[in-house]
């Protein structure tokens, strides 16, 4: 007998799940543009379930652990539609998009043992049902079933494959260890933005053209369409932790990354104007006091939600938001040596979908 866990749900790998069908995909080439993009994730979501599952009992449950949670296959379906701009779904483009995402789920098991997270993707983290060193072996099986994947695809996927996890883990790396002495908080996040989420995006997109046979002048706009992309994502998850719409509309619950001791984009910038503006000294000194590294205290406190409300409120968020559209703009601009047409128009309806998140 398999060990038991919490059930957990299957998902739905359609591009719908993250609104794209009807806020990207709108006239009649864009649909045919989302049948082939929809039909694609099917297939790769049938290869996930194939390619995941291992001989040991306890490994094949806990590799399929976060796969049967859920989640939105951003990843795959960047590798999808980057691939319309060549041969499509072809069979090599198919097993690059699985891959990229088992190496997103196993970058996610660790992320919760290094963060000590008790819940992903509306379940218990796997670090919190059977400990930490089952779910950093789970997460090094998935990397190794990655590997394995992209190295039937050739040398170019090896060496995509090893640059792309050896940011992750700089990235991680950077994160845990802090900015240095002398060096900038806020380039120093950046950075790890670009490392954790970018490089993983990037990668993405640049195999849908590499595997689809695309021409080689379409794969550094992407690449840098994703990177850009992806930090933009990250900015305005910081900005969605302040939401006072809570759990349910956000996926969030407020201040959550606040209270794991996650130093966000608005506290960085606080923490700048703090220097010389007594107002932000004063509610960064609330923060530190009721909000930041509370986790473990239970219950958010009457007086942790009021200095989440008024960080909220402080133009450091606003200054946040413009950031995560700076990023974004950034990302669309990239994308101007492609050819006008379905792909690119997603593309960038894409970028739109993710600085909306936080409206």
């Amino acid at each position: 007998m398999p060990p038991s866990v919490p059930a957990v749900r299957r998902t739905a790998s359609l591009s719908s799940q993250i609104g794209l069908t009807e806020r990207i995909f709108s006239s009649g080439q864009d649909r045919e543009l989302a049948s082939a993009v929809d039909a694609g994730l099917a297939l790769v979501e049938e290869g996930l379930h194939a390619e995941m599952r291992f001989a040991d009992n306890l490994a094949d449950v806990t590799a399929r652990y976060l796969l049967e949670a859920g989640g939105k296959r951003v990843r795959p379906m960047l590798t999808l539609l980057t691939a319309q701009l060549g041969l499509g779904n072809t069979p090599e483009v198919l097993q690059a998009a699985e891959a990229v995402e088992i190496t997103h789920l196993a970058s996610l098991y660790h992320d919760d043992v290094m963060d000590d997270s008790q819940m992903r993707r509306g379940v218990p983290s796997a670090q919190f049902v059977w400990g930490n060193s089952v779910a950093v072996l789970t997460g090094d099986l998935l990397f190794a079933r990655a590997s394995k994947m992209v190295s039937t695809l050739g040398e170019r996927a090896i060496q995509l494959q090893a640059d792309t996890f050896e940011r992750l883990c700089l990235g991680q790396l950077h994160e845990t260890i802090g900015p240095q002495d002398g060096e900038d908080p806020v380039k120093h996040y950046i950075r790890v933005l670009e490392d954790k989420t970018g490089s993983l995006i990037a990668v993405a997109a640049q195999m849908g053209v590499v595997f689809a046979k695309a021409p080689e002048e379409y794969e550094q706009p992407v690449v840098t369409f994703g990177e850009k992309i992806g930090v933009a994502f990250q900015i305005i998850d910081d900005v969605i932790d302040l939401s006072s719409q809570g759990v349910k509309e956000t996926g969030k619950t407020p201040g959550n990354d606040l209270r794991a001791g996650v130093a966000t984009l608005p506290v960085l910038r606080l923490r700048e104007l703090a220097e010389s503006d007594a107002d932000a000294r004063a509610l960064l000194e609330r923060l530190e006091r009721d909000v930041i590294g509370t986790a473990e205290d239970g219950e958010i406190t009457p007086a942790a939600t009021a200095a989440i409300a008024a960080l909220r409120d402080h133009p450091v968020t606003a200054q946040t938001l413009e950031e995560a559209h700076r990023w974004a703009r950034e990302a669309v601009e990239a994308l101007e040596p492609l050819p006008t047409g379905p792909v690119k128009k997603a593309l960038i309806r894409f970028a739109d979908t993710i600085v909306e998140r936080s409206s």
